[in-house]
């Protein structure tokens, strides 16, 4: 999550440089971080139901070397064009990822933490970003915005760790009849807890009745289809305000009068809050139930943009935009722990990563429709308030689709708990 995260927020750090480069105009300058996100909706939409079907650990080798190698031919680019079509293949493998990642996650924690630990695991795709921030800040200058999308490529060597050391998730595995495996699984995992390990029976391993359909039919069965529309509108009101900000931030601070290290070095930071918040949030979820973290999430995104948008001064800014880094990432990651125990193990990484895709299109749209929001005049301040209006959305769709609690239920009781509910 750590390389995925600097990979795909690179672009952010060289927008500038490559705008100048190329003469691009603002609406182009915008679309740079866009076209990463069409190819993040992309991979979110297939590898859900590749990964339910192939498993999380080939998913998540391959998504790997995808965002990977795509960078390369990105160095040697030498139009618009070009860097548009292998940012969205690039795209398509952090796309595919991301939502592979929490929900293998999901399958592996205790239940009295999942959220916690869910969540955290975005800690990381965040610390990736600041990782770009950090790097970019030194080498852009020194070596040229081109060399960051040569490092983008190192991270395919981490695919070989992948497949050396990273087990398959034993819910998936039962849920492919493969009960044996999964005890294996269990044992290895008692081993290294306890140092020994039980004797399973692979027949005495708990297996729900199998559900009437999977994939993205099942996501809209009677059971889930409310929840799918909460999930996805809250989902895409969230990208929306974090992709927009986040792309934007270091050209809205240079343009502002910031030096391009200031502007850079404010967005890091802002980077650095939303890791501190993507950790916070899953603890506070486990205490105080999904619904009610949601909705306090994005009230809190919307003072924090309130505040950006009127802060003057260097330090207020900075503070500001630490606040509104924390705020944002509190309210979207606060949806992951309710995702990725919503759907059953057969089609629960193409829940999440269905939603993430959809979740995409407003992180698609986002920087363009703030790019077209500063061509009407209204500066700093007017983009920023411009994201007030997501976050009243995504507080809506809590209130009114999210209808059943998750919090502290394993992942089995769940499914017969909504499965006998409807909700």
């Amino acid at each position: 999550m750590i390389l995925n995260g600097f990979v795909q927020m690179i672009v952010s750090y060289t927008m500038p440089q490559i705008s100048k480069e190329w003469a691009l105009t603002k609406v182009q300058t915008g679309s740079l971080a866009s076209w990463t996100l069409l190819g993040l909706l992309i991979g979110g939409a297939i590898a859900g139901i590749i990964s339910d079907r192939i498993g999380r650990k080939k998913m998540l080798i391959l998504a790997c070397i995808v965002y990977s190698i795509f960078n390369l031919p990105i160095y040697f680019a030498q139009n618009f064009e070009t860097f548009a079509v292998f940012r969205i293949l690039s795209g398509i493998g952090i796309g595919a990822c991301i939502p592979v990642s929490a929900t293998i996650n999901s399958e592996f924690v205790p239940t009295k933490s999942r959220g916690a630990f869910v969540a955290s695991t975005f800690s990381w795709l965040v610390a990736g970003w600041v990782l770009s921030g950090l790097v970019a800040i030194p080498v852009v200058p020194a070596m040229g915005w081109r060399f960051c999308y040569l490092l983008a490529v190192v991270p395919v060597v981490y695919a070989l760790i992948l497949a050396a050391l990273l087990p398959e998730s034993p819910h998936w595995l039962v849920s492919k009849g493969r009960n044996a495996e999964a005890v294996g699984v269990i044992r290895a995992m008692e081993r290294a807890a306890r140092g020994s390990a039980r004797e399973w029976s692979p027949e005495g391993l708990l297996v729900p009745p199998p559900p009437k359909s999977v994939g993205v039919a099942a996501l809209f069965s009677r059971e889930y289809r409310l929840a799918t529309v909460g999930l996805w509108i809250m989902y895409f009101m969230g990208c929306v305000i974090i992709y927009g900000v986040t792309a934007w931030m270091p050209s809205l601070l240079y343009e502002k009068g910031f030096s391009l290290a200031k502007s850079y070095a404010f967005a890091a930071l802002q980077n650095v809050a939303s890791i501190i918040a993507n950790a916070v949030t899953g603890f506070v979820s486990d205490r105080v139930g999904r619904k009610r973290n949601i909705i306090f999430g994005f009230a809190l995104a919307a003072v924090a943009v309130a505040v950006l948008a009127g802060a003057t001064g260097q330090w207020f800014i900075l503070a500001a935009c630490m606040f509104l880094g924390f705020a944002n990432n509190f309210a979207l990651t606060a949806v992951q722990p309710l995702l990725a125990e919503t759907y059953r193990t057969e089609f629960r990484n193409t829940g999440v990563a269905m939603t993430n895709a959809f979740g995409r299109i407003g992180g698609l749209l986002a920087p363009i429709m703030a790019g077209y929001v500063q061509q009407l005049g209204v500066g700093f301040s007017g983009t920023m308030l411009w994201f007030i209006a997501p976050c009243i959305i995504a507080i809506l769709a809590a209130v009114f689709f999210i209808r059943y609690e998750t919090t502290g239920k394993t992942l089995e009781n769940i499914v017969s708990e909504m499965a006998e509910k409807r909700v």
